[in-house]
């Protein structure tokens, strides 16, 4: 990718878009839809957006960090920007897909490239059932809520709810509980990423649950069904010295 064409996408932060400015005087860009590599200033969730946004395109993205934590960009700078993404390692990631059944019967769908994650909407502790490649794995767990994470998701909600952290080749997903009652000290489990995972609400009526990709919500469900989609590629750009494979390694020793 000697000479790729780029184009420059920001939030709405003021840093991202004085960054979004400076780098379009400095550097030829083209259209969105015409670049070979998207250049993304902000934090995590403008990139997880710009990916949504170009999920069945075959581009590139480079993130760099104008926003806060920015676990997914690369470090923000204005200098050989070309010869940084020439030199750049490719990873690729394949998000995850939930069909929900809603309790009325409607049926939908979204993509997560995070986590999906289920919980009570109301005061009730939420009661589900687990069951794996067709085989019941848990006939009842009393809790908050659930979620089931990408290697790429699991520094973000799922760390926060105590779930592991998965390397990128793990070949792995990580089902997380979020404060589980009965029974009070599991801690949820490693999948394989090729597993057919189906959630199930019980006693729905009294105990409402809600289910969400990623930022796509799907409130009064009756069951989710999730599997890995590795018919999507989403490919990122990474700094040699400063790819995702290291974050997460630094993560996991990190105070």
């Amino acid at each position: 990718m000697e000479n790729p064409k780029i184009a420059f996408l920001a939030s709405s932060g003021k840093q991202a878009v004085s960054a979004k400015s400076s780098l379009e005087k400095i550097y030829e860009s083209t259209h969105v839809d015409n670049a070979d590599v998207i250049i993304v200033l902000g934090g995590d969730g403008m990139m997880l957006n710009t990916l949504r946004q170009y999920i069945n395109r075959p581009v590139k993205v480079f993130g760099m960090n104008r926003g806060t934590i920015g676990f997914l960009m690369n470090e923000f700078s204005k200098d050989n920007l070309l010869n940084r993404i020439n030199l750049a390692t490719l990873v690729t990631l394949h998000p995850l897909r939930m069909r929900v059944e809603k309790n009325n019967g409607e049926i939908e769908e979204a993509i997560a490239i995070n986590e999906v994650s289920l919980i009570r909407q109301t005061s009730q502790t939420a009661k589900i059932k687990i069951t794996i490649d067709n085989t019941v794995r848990m006939k009842e767990l009393l809790c908050d809520g659930i979620l089931v994470s990408t290697p790429a998701g699991s520094t973000a909600y799922n760390l926060s709810a105590h779930g592991p952290i998965v390397p990128l080749g793990a070949g792995i997903l990580a089902m997380t509980p979020i404060s589980a009652f009965r029974p009070r000290r599991w801690r949820g489990a490693l999948l394989e990423h090729g597993a057919t995972i189906k959630i199930e609400a019980l006693d729905i009526q009294k105990r409402p649950v809600n289910v969400s990709a990623d930022a796509t919500e799907v409130r009064d469900i009756k069951s989710v069904i999730i599997t890995e989609d590795r018919s999507i590629d989403l490919n990122i750009l990474y700094d040699p010295d400063h790819n995702l494979d290291e974050r997460v390694l630094k993560e996991q020793f990190s105070p």
